[in-house]
């Protein structure tokens, strides 16, 4: 996959180089809370695949419910949500969806956190949908 991206107001660039990669949908409170209310779909890539080219995205942190820290990068100017991440796997980075130059190409292959989903969001019964992540009970 070779793809760009950025931000709404293009004060940041992005490239992302990755033979390796996943979309998920996330639908646990804090991606409600840092989109508007929709769950977070992201690109999950290796991290060393992913160069920004222009400018610099601020980073706010957060502990997860596992105890982890996790990020959640985004443009100071406009705010647009470009980036996620973990301490726990920093070869691993999620690259929002909605951040790319032509998003179309990506479909969720499957959903996590649907416990916290709300009533009104689309969880496609013909995915795998996990309560939490799938590396929690």
């Amino acid at each position: 996959m070779k793809a760009k991206g950025g931000c709404f107001c293009g004060q940041i660039r992005y490239e992302v180089n990755s033979d390796t990669f996943i979309a998920v949908s996330c639908h646990c409170r804090d991606c409600q809370y840092v989109s508007g209310g929709e769950p977070a779909v992201v690109v999950a890539v290796p991290s060393d695949t992913v160069r920004t080219v222009k400018g610099h995205a601020r980073v706010f942190s957060t502990t997860a419910e596992s105890g982890g820290r996790v990020y959640r990068s985004f443009c100071a100017d406009c705010g647009t949500p470009l980036f996620a991440g973990s301490e726990g796997h920093p070869e691993t980075i999620g690259v929002k969806i909605g951040s790319f130059d032509d998003p179309s190409g990506f479909t969720p292959a499957y959903y996590v956190w649907v416990s916290s989903a709300q009533p009104w969001h689309h969880i496609d019964p013909t995915k795998l949908a996990f309560q939490k992540n799938p590396r929690q009970p």
